[in-house]
C-alpha cells in the first residue's frame, strides 16, 4: 500500500455528566463532531493526543534498563498474610502453625490459605519441614518509609525474584521505580536497602541495585553475611564509559547512584518529561560537567540518607505526639489549620504541614498510607518515633528538591 492510501486517524473526547453526554450524542454525529487529526508515531503509536515535542531530546538520555546490568520487579508473595508482618514475632507465630502438626485443612482455615494453580499447601509444608524458617525472616521494603518483615522462603512465595533480590540480603542500595504510571498520575522513585515488594513505590515497582553479590544458593546464603570485597557494581560497561567521557574523569559508582537518584527528584525533570515517564522506564541525562555532577551527587546522597532515615538531622524533630491514650489507630484525619494528624478522637501528631501531609511517592500519599495500613492496631513507641522522623524527612525532601532543581536547570 502506498503512503498516500494510508488511513488517517482522528480523535475527539467528551467530558461532563452522563446526562450532558447523552444530550450531546443524541444531537450530534460524526459529521458535526469536532475532530482532531492525529499523527501517531513510533514506537508507541498512541491513538490519543500526546505532546512528544521533546522526544528527540529525551531519547538521547540513558534508559535505566541500559544503565544497570541486572534489575527485576519486586517480590510478589501472593500470601502476605502468611509471610509478611509488622513485627518479626507475628510471622514466627504463623510459621509455627504452618510448620506444626495440625492437618492441612486446619492450617488452611486457621491461616486463611488456599491452593492455587502454582502453589499447593501440602507440598509447601512438606518442602519446609525441618527448615529453620525463623532464620529466613528479613526486613522488607513494603511501602515508602514502611519497612516490615518477610519470611523469604521461596516455597511460600509465588514470585520471589531470587536471582536479583539475593543481592539485597547483604549491604546494598537499590532504586525502585516504575515502567509506567498512568494509574497513579505521579512518577515515583524510592531508595531501598532491603528485599522489596512489587508494590513498594508504584503499582509495579522495579528494583535496580547498586551492587551484585556472587551467586550462592539459598541454603548457602541464609544466615551468612557476604564480604563486601566480593561484590561487583551493577552498572553496564557502556554506561560507565559514556559518563566517563562526559566528565573526562571516572566517578565512583556510588556517586553515580546518588546522581541518578537526584535526577529522579528534580521537579523540572518530572514535569518536562512527564509524557515519556508515563509510558516507559525513565531515562537519565548525562551530566554536562563535573561541577554539576558533584552537586547533584551530593544532593542525591543527602536524599538517600533521608529516605533510609539514617541522616543525623532526623535525630531532633519538631513533630510531636502530645497526648496519652490507647495509641490505637481508629480513624485517620488531617486538621490543616492546626497541622495535626489524628489517629483517633483524642490522639494526634502535631507540627505536620499540609505540604508534608499531601506529599506523594509514586502511588502513595505517604503520611496517610502509613497510618491507614495500621488501622485497628496500637502504635508502638518505635512506630510513633518513626512517623515523626518520616514527617521531617519529607519536609527536608521538599527543600532538597528545590536545590536539586536549581542545579538540574544548569545541566544543558
Amino acid at each position: 500500500m502506498s503512503e498516500k492510501k494510508l488511513a488517517k486517524v482522528f480523535y475527539a473526547d467528551l467530558w461532563g455528566l452522563r446526562d450532558e453526554k447523552y444530550k450531546y450524542l443524541f444531537g450530534n454525529d460524526t459529521q458535526t463532531t469536532k475532530w482532531h487529526e492525529l499523527n501517531p508515531v513510533g514506537p508507541y503509536y498512541f491513538f490519543i493526543p500526546k505532546d512528544f515535542a521533546l522526544q528527540s531530546e529525551y531519547e538521547k538520555f540513558w534508559k535505566v534498563t541500559d544503565i544497570f546490568k541486572q534489575w527485576s520487579s519486586g517480590v510478589k508473595t501472593h500470601r502476605d498474610h502468611l509471610v509478611v508482618g509488622f513485627t518479626k514475632e507475628e510471622i514466627v507465630q504463623r510459621l509455627r502453625v504452618f510448620d506444626g502438626n495440625l492437618s492441612d485443612e486446619l492450617v488452611k482455615q486457621g491461616l486463611k490459605l488456599k491452593d492455587t494453580g502454582s502453589w499447593k499447601l501440602s507440598e509447601a509444608r512438606h518442602k519446609v519441614k525441618g527448615e529453620n524458617l525463623e532464620d529466613k525472616i528479613y526486613p522488607y521494603a513494603y511501602r515508602p518509609f514502611d519497612t516490615r518483615w518477610l519470611c523469604y522462603e521461596s516455597s511460600l512465595i509465588d514470585r520471589h525474584r531470587w536471582e536479583l533480590m539475593k543481592s539485597l540480603l547483604s549491604e546494598n542500595l537499590a532504586i525502585a521505580t516504575s515502567r509506567v504510571y498512568p494509574g497513579t498520575k505521579n512518577f515515583g522513585a524510592m531508595v531501598s536497602n532491603w528485599v522489596g515488594d512489587i508494590h513498594f513505590s508504584a503499582d509495579q515497582s522495579y528494583f535496580f541495585p547498586l551492587y551484585l553479590y556472587p551467586d550462592q544458593s539459598e541454603k548457602e546464603l541464609f544466615g551468612k553475611s557476604r564480604h563486601k570485597a566480593d561484590r561487583l557494581f551493577n552498572f553496564t560497561p557502556e554506561f560507565l564509559q559514556a559518563i566517563k567521557e562526559s566528565l573526562d574523569t571516572e566517578p565512583t559508582p556510588e556517586r553515580i547512584f546518588y546522581y541518578i537518584y537526584a535526577i529522579f527528584y528534580s521537579p523540572t525533570y518530572r514535569k518536562r518529561f512527564e509524557e515519556f515517564l508515563k509510558i516507559d522506564f525513565p531515562r537519565i541525562p548525562l551530566p554536562s560537567n563535573d561541577n554539576v555532577f558533584k552537586e547533584l551527587s551530593n544532593l542525591g546522597k543527602e536524599l538517600v540518607e533521608l529516605h533510609l532515615l539514617k541522616s543525623s538531622v532526623l535525630d531532633e524533630n519538631e513533630v510531636g505526639f502530645p497526648k496519652d491514650g490507647s495509641r490505637k489507630v481508629e480513624k485517620v484525619s488531617f486538621d490543616k489549620d492546626n497541622k495535626r494528624v489524628f489517629i483517633n478522637k483524642e490522639q494526634y501528631f502535631e507540627g505536620i504541614s499540609n505540604e508534608v501531609w499531601e506529599y506523594r511517592i509514586g502511588a502513595y500519599q505517604v503520611m496517610e498510607k502509613y497510618l491507614k495500613d495500621r488501622k485497628g492496631r496500637k502504635l508502638s513507641l518505635d512506630e510513633i518515633n518513626h512517623y515523626m522522623k518520616v514527617a521531617k524527612a519529607i519536609r527536608l525532601t521538599i527543600q532538597l528538591q528545590e536545590k536539586i532543581d536549581k542545579v538540574y536547570r544548569n545541566n544543558p
